[in-house]
């Protein structure tokens, strides 16, 4: 297996690609870029670029991570990490569509995809199987959990937990079920997932607390609540929540 790099593209000393990566014309891999096999960068994006941030320091030795199989298509941006030694990590099989920015020292996980024009801001991590809508933004140091989907123009500033809808400005709308059904969660994790939910959200008292207090008792026991409710226990941000009396409901499932 080869790499191929179209003319005019550019690909900078100290930058590594995997067998199999496609450079289209006028795409720009910075130095310190590692791209696993099978990366297509297409035209005008540039990988690895430094970061927007006013005190950083150019000559710091940092980098950016691509895994394998990612597609990043036409004018995105993924700027490198501001710490030594450090990486914005990308991971593997994600669409990143046109125009989308990942600042540094973000991290998204495998199977993620970014639509057109999201910002995602310095230090957010996205877990696996989250889908970022269109023109979607998101605070620094907000974390998306794997799994949720975010509606097309949200401001994202809250912590959002694994496998939920959210839409405008940090509102749950429901589970992502579609989702949950295609990588094949059984019906009987999902019921528990529902249950979690409803304990943690409409349990007096605080929600990191109460989620806590319930992987300790053993409460839910399917791998996807302990899931939930351990990212709920994480974190400094707040939690985003419901914008309607019980998401969890059979109205949501839509």
């Amino acid at each position: 297996m080869s790499v191929s790099i179209h003319p005019t593209a550019i690909v900078e000393p100290g930058a590594e690609l995997g067998d199999g990566c496609v450079i289209h014309a006028g795409a720009i891999v910075r130095a310190g870029a590692v791209l696993g096999e099978r990366v297509a960068v297409h035209p005008y994006a540039v990988v690895g670029g430094d970061p927007q941030v006013l005190r950083f320091d150019p000559a710091v030795q940092t980098g950016t991570r691509v895994g394998a199989g990612t597609i990043i298509r036409e004018y995105v941006t993924i700027n490198r990490s501001t710490e030594k030694g450090l990486f914005t990590e990308v991971g593997a099989n994600c669409l990143l569509m046109a125009s989308s920015h990942v600042a540094h020292d973000a991290a998204l996980g495998d199977n993620v995809v970014v639509a057109n024009a999201v910002l995602v801001a310095g230090h957010v991590h996205v877990g696996s199987h989250a889908i970022l809508g269109g023109g979607s933004a998101y605070h620094q140091f907000s974390r998306i959990g794997e799994g949720a989907i975010v509606g097309g123009l949200s401001r994202i500033t809250l912590d959002i937990p694994p496998f939920l809808m959210v839409a405008e400005r940090n509102e749950v709308a429901g589970f992502n079920l579609i989702g949950l059904r295609r990588r094949g969660v059984s019906r009987e994790a999902i019921q528990e997932l529902k249950e979690a939910y409803r304990h943690v959200y409409f349990t007096v008292g605080n929600i990191r607390s109460i989620a806590s207090k319930a992987l300790a008792l053993g409460t839910f026991r399917s791998p996807e609540a302990v899931r939930f409710l351990t990212f709920i226990t994480e974190g400094k941000r707040g939690i985003a929540r419901a914008r309607s009396a019980d998401p969890a409901g059979e109205e949501a499932q839509a």
